[in-house]
Protein backbone atom coordinates (compact mmCIF):
# COMPACT_ATOMS: atom_id res chain seq x y z
CA UNK A 1 0.00 0.00 0.00
CA UNK A 2 1.27 3.18 -1.23
CA UNK A 3 0.86 6.56 1.04
CA UNK A 4 0.03 9.19 -0.20
CA UNK A 5 1.41 12.75 1.23
CA UNK A 6 -1.41 15.12 2.93
CA UNK A 7 0.42 18.34 3.87
CA UNK A 8 2.68 18.96 0.59
CA UNK A 9 1.84 22.33 -0.48
CA UNK A 10 0.81 23.41 2.88
CA UNK A 11 3.50 22.49 4.98
CA UNK A 12 6.46 22.07 2.72
CA UNK A 13 6.52 22.79 -1.17
CA UNK A 14 4.27 20.40 -3.05
CA UNK A 15 5.77 21.12 -6.23
CA UNK A 16 9.57 18.92 -6.75
CA UNK A 17 11.83 21.32 -7.65
CA UNK A 18 10.60 24.22 -4.87
CA UNK A 19 11.14 21.39 -2.76
CA UNK A 20 14.60 20.87 -3.70
CA UNK A 21 15.58 24.17 -3.13
CA UNK A 22 14.16 24.33 -0.54
CA UNK A 23 16.14 20.97 1.07
CA UNK A 24 19.44 22.86 -0.75
CA UNK A 25 19.21 25.54 1.64
CA UNK A 26 18.14 23.68 4.82
CA UNK A 27 21.09 21.11 4.45
CA UNK A 28 24.66 22.33 4.46
CA UNK A 29 27.32 20.46 3.24
CA UNK A 30 28.90 20.52 7.20
CA UNK A 31 30.61 17.28 7.65
CA UNK A 32 28.47 14.49 9.04
CA UNK A 33 28.47 11.59 11.15
CA UNK A 34 27.40 8.37 12.53
CA UNK A 35 24.87 8.82 15.02
CA UNK A 36 21.77 6.71 16.95
CA UNK A 37 19.12 9.12 16.59
CA UNK A 38 18.25 12.57 15.82
CA UNK A 39 15.17 15.29 17.39
CA UNK A 40 13.52 17.12 14.70
CA UNK A 41 10.51 19.21 14.37
CA UNK A 42 7.83 18.68 12.33
CA UNK A 43 6.00 22.45 11.81
CA UNK A 44 5.81 23.77 8.17
CA UNK A 45 9.17 24.68 7.32
CA UNK A 46 9.01 28.38 6.60
CA UNK A 47 8.88 27.87 10.87
CA UNK A 48 11.25 24.72 11.68
CA UNK A 49 13.19 23.41 8.16
CA UNK A 50 16.34 25.37 9.36
CA UNK A 51 16.10 23.25 12.44
CA UNK A 52 15.26 19.95 10.87
CA UNK A 53 18.26 20.73 8.27
CA UNK A 54 20.37 21.37 10.51
CA UNK A 55 20.22 18.14 12.39
CA UNK A 56 19.76 16.05 8.68
CA UNK A 57 22.54 17.76 7.68
CA UNK A 58 24.89 16.49 10.48
CA UNK A 59 24.45 13.06 10.69
CA UNK A 60 24.44 10.35 7.90
CA UNK A 61 21.45 8.83 6.94
CA UNK A 62 21.70 4.92 6.52
CA UNK A 63 19.94 2.32 4.36
CA UNK A 64 17.07 2.06 7.10
CA UNK A 65 15.04 4.77 9.57
CA UNK A 66 12.71 4.07 11.85
CA UNK A 67 10.86 7.15 11.97
CA UNK A 68 8.29 7.73 15.37
CA UNK A 69 6.33 10.40 15.97
CA UNK A 70 3.46 11.41 18.21
CA UNK A 71 -0.56 10.40 16.66
CA UNK A 72 -2.36 14.42 16.27
CA UNK A 73 -5.48 12.79 14.75
CA UNK A 74 -6.21 10.16 17.28
CA UNK A 75 -7.03 7.84 14.71
CA UNK A 76 -6.06 3.90 14.26
CA UNK A 77 -4.00 2.03 17.20
CA UNK A 78 -1.90 3.56 20.09
CA UNK A 79 1.40 2.06 19.14
CA UNK A 80 1.12 1.99 14.92
CA UNK A 81 3.52 0.59 12.64
CA UNK A 82 2.89 0.75 8.97
CA UNK A 83 4.45 -2.02 7.90
CA UNK A 84 4.07 -2.84 4.24
CA UNK A 85 4.48 -0.89 0.96
CA UNK A 86 6.02 2.84 0.56
CA UNK A 87 5.60 6.29 1.02
CA UNK A 88 5.02 8.90 -1.84
CA UNK A 89 6.62 12.45 -1.80
CA UNK A 90 6.88 15.01 -4.25
CA UNK A 91 10.70 13.84 -4.73
CA UNK A 92 9.61 10.19 -5.18
CA UNK A 93 8.91 7.26 -2.94
CA UNK A 94 10.85 5.51 0.39
CA UNK A 95 10.08 2.14 0.40
CA UNK A 96 9.13 0.32 4.01
CA UNK A 97 11.73 -2.24 5.45
CA UNK A 98 9.17 -4.61 5.45
CA UNK A 99 11.57 -7.34 7.63
CA UNK A 100 12.56 -4.51 9.57
CA UNK A 101 8.65 -3.33 10.41
CA UNK A 102 7.61 -7.30 10.53
CA UNK A 103 10.45 -7.60 13.43
CA UNK A 104 9.40 -4.71 15.13
CA UNK A 105 5.85 -5.75 15.49
CA UNK A 106 6.94 -8.97 16.57
CA UNK A 107 9.04 -7.74 19.47
CA UNK A 108 6.60 -6.00 21.99
CA UNK A 109 2.69 -6.73 22.05
CA UNK A 110 2.35 -2.78 22.37
CA UNK A 111 2.91 -3.04 18.37
CA UNK A 112 -0.13 -3.10 15.87
CA UNK A 113 0.09 -3.13 12.13
CA UNK A 114 -2.20 -0.29 11.44
CA UNK A 115 -2.77 2.10 8.69
CA UNK A 116 -5.69 4.27 9.80
CA UNK A 117 -3.15 6.57 12.19
CA UNK A 118 -0.88 7.31 9.64
CA UNK A 119 -3.36 8.24 6.77
CA UNK A 120 -3.47 12.24 7.70
CA UNK A 121 -0.62 12.28 10.17
CA UNK A 122 1.99 15.03 9.35
CA UNK A 123 4.70 14.32 11.80
CA UNK A 124 6.42 11.71 10.06
CA UNK A 125 5.70 13.06 6.07
CA UNK A 126 7.67 16.22 6.90
CA UNK A 127 10.83 14.07 7.69
CA UNK A 128 10.56 12.24 4.25
CA UNK A 129 12.20 15.02 1.97
CA UNK A 130 14.97 15.28 4.13
CA UNK A 131 15.77 11.33 4.34
CA UNK A 132 15.02 11.36 0.62
CA UNK A 133 17.85 14.05 0.01
CA UNK A 134 20.40 12.62 2.79
CA UNK A 135 19.82 9.08 1.24
CA UNK A 136 17.62 8.35 -1.91
CA UNK A 137 17.78 4.53 -1.48
CA UNK A 138 17.25 4.67 2.03
CA UNK A 139 13.61 2.53 3.63
CA UNK A 140 11.54 3.60 6.20
CA UNK A 141 9.66 2.33 9.39
CA UNK A 142 7.23 4.52 9.87
CA UNK A 143 5.63 4.23 13.93
CA UNK A 144 3.40 6.64 15.56
CA UNK A 145 2.39 6.64 19.26
CA UNK A 146 -0.60 8.52 20.59
CA UNK A 147 -0.21 7.69 24.00
CA UNK A 148 2.06 5.75 26.61
CA UNK A 149 3.40 6.29 30.07
CA UNK A 150 6.49 5.89 31.16
CA UNK A 151 6.78 1.67 31.64
CA UNK A 152 5.11 1.67 28.04
CA UNK A 153 7.71 3.99 26.41
CA UNK A 154 10.30 2.60 27.82
CA UNK A 155 9.09 -1.15 26.50
CA UNK A 156 9.12 0.44 23.26
CA UNK A 157 12.29 2.02 23.09
CA UNK A 158 13.66 -1.26 24.40
CA UNK A 159 11.77 -3.47 21.62
CA UNK A 160 12.90 -0.71 19.18
CA UNK A 161 16.69 -1.07 19.96
CA UNK A 162 16.18 -5.15 20.12
CA UNK A 163 14.70 -4.95 16.84
CA UNK A 164 17.33 -2.74 15.42
CA UNK A 165 20.24 -5.07 17.05
CA UNK A 166 19.19 -7.89 15.22
CA UNK A 167 19.01 -6.38 11.57
CA UNK A 168 21.86 -6.01 9.01
CA UNK A 169 23.54 -3.12 7.78
CA UNK A 170 23.28 0.72 9.78
CA UNK A 171 20.04 2.14 11.06
CA UNK A 172 18.56 5.67 12.17
CA UNK A 173 16.13 7.08 14.69
CA UNK A 174 14.13 9.87 13.92
CA UNK A 175 11.99 11.07 16.56
CA UNK A 176 9.53 14.17 15.42
CA UNK A 177 8.08 16.72 18.02
CA UNK A 178 7.43 20.18 18.20
CA UNK A 179 8.76 21.77 21.86
CA UNK A 180 6.52 24.01 23.51
CA UNK A 181 3.46 25.27 21.61
CA UNK A 182 1.53 28.70 21.77
CA UNK A 183 3.53 30.15 24.67
CA UNK A 184 5.27 33.29 25.06
CA UNK A 185 8.74 33.53 23.94
CA UNK A 186 10.55 34.25 27.41
CA UNK A 187 8.24 30.94 28.83
CA UNK A 188 8.08 28.73 25.88
CA UNK A 189 12.52 28.97 26.04
CA UNK A 190 12.38 28.29 29.82
CA UNK A 191 10.68 25.20 29.50
CA UNK A 192 12.09 23.77 26.27
CA UNK A 193 15.54 24.58 28.08
CA UNK A 194 14.47 22.13 30.47
CA UNK A 195 13.22 19.55 28.23
CA UNK A 196 16.68 19.39 26.12
CA UNK A 197 18.49 19.46 29.35
CA UNK A 198 17.20 15.68 29.99
CA UNK A 199 17.40 14.82 26.42
CA UNK A 200 20.90 15.64 26.44
CA UNK A 201 21.30 13.81 29.44
CA UNK A 202 19.99 10.94 27.33
CA UNK A 203 17.05 10.45 30.59
CA UNK A 204 14.09 9.51 29.14
CA UNK A 205 12.64 9.04 32.30
CA UNK A 206 13.46 12.67 33.46
CA UNK A 207 12.22 14.35 29.68
CA UNK A 208 8.74 12.40 30.83
CA UNK A 209 9.28 13.62 34.53
CA UNK A 210 9.96 17.20 33.81
CA UNK A 211 7.09 17.79 30.73
CA UNK A 212 4.43 16.19 33.15
CA UNK A 213 5.37 18.59 36.37
CA UNK A 214 6.14 21.67 34.28
CA UNK A 215 3.46 21.30 31.75
CA UNK A 216 5.70 21.34 28.89
CA UNK A 217 3.60 20.92 25.82
CA UNK A 218 5.81 18.83 23.62
CA UNK A 219 3.59 16.91 21.15
CA UNK A 220 6.33 14.37 20.79
CA UNK A 221 7.62 13.89 24.42
CA UNK A 222 6.59 10.20 23.94
CA UNK A 223 8.08 9.51 20.47
CA UNK A 224 11.24 11.46 22.23
CA UNK A 225 11.58 9.45 25.67
CA UNK A 226 11.51 6.61 23.08
CA UNK A 227 14.03 7.38 20.69
CA UNK A 228 15.90 8.06 23.63
CA UNK A 229 15.42 4.97 25.55
CA UNK A 230 16.51 2.83 22.28
CA UNK A 231 19.59 5.13 21.35
CA UNK A 232 20.87 4.05 24.85
CA UNK A 233 20.02 0.49 24.78
CA UNK A 234 22.02 0.64 21.37
CA UNK A 235 24.87 2.16 23.12
CA UNK A 236 24.52 5.85 22.98
CA UNK A 237 26.94 7.94 25.17
CA UNK A 238 26.37 12.01 23.91
CA UNK A 239 23.50 13.94 22.77
CA UNK A 240 24.33 17.35 21.34
CA UNK A 241 21.97 20.19 20.43
CA UNK A 242 22.59 21.56 17.36
CA UNK A 243 20.04 24.26 16.67
CA UNK A 244 16.80 25.67 19.15
CA UNK A 245 14.62 28.09 17.48
CA UNK A 246 10.72 29.35 17.58
CA UNK A 247 8.08 30.59 14.99
CA UNK A 248 7.84 34.33 16.34
CA UNK A 249 11.59 34.58 14.84
CA UNK A 250 10.02 34.38 11.60
CA UNK A 251 6.70 35.63 12.17
CA UNK A 252 7.73 38.10 14.59
CA UNK A 253 4.79 37.81 17.19
CA UNK A 254 6.79 36.54 20.10
CA UNK A 255 3.94 36.33 22.54
CA UNK A 256 2.38 32.49 20.87
CA UNK A 257 5.49 31.04 20.09
CA UNK A 258 6.30 27.02 19.03
CA UNK A 259 9.66 25.66 19.99
CA UNK A 260 11.59 23.84 17.77
CA UNK A 261 15.03 21.67 18.72
CA UNK A 262 17.62 19.38 16.35
CA UNK A 263 19.52 17.43 18.83
CA UNK A 264 21.76 14.09 17.12
CA UNK A 265 22.47 11.49 19.68
CA UNK A 266 25.19 9.23 19.23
Amino acid sequence: MQRKPVVAGRFYPGEGDALRAALEKYLSHSPTEDAKAIIAPHAGYMYSGDVAGSAYARVSVPGRVFLIGPNHTGLGKRVSVWSVGGWDTPLGSLGVDEEAASRLLGSSGLFSADTEAHLFEHSLEVQLPFILARNPQARIVPVTVSRADEKDCLEIGRAVARTISGLEGGSLIVASTDMSHYEPDSVASKKDRLAIERILALDAEGLLEIVSREDISMCGAVPTAVAVTAARELGATKATLVKYANSGEVNGDLGSVVGYAGIIIR
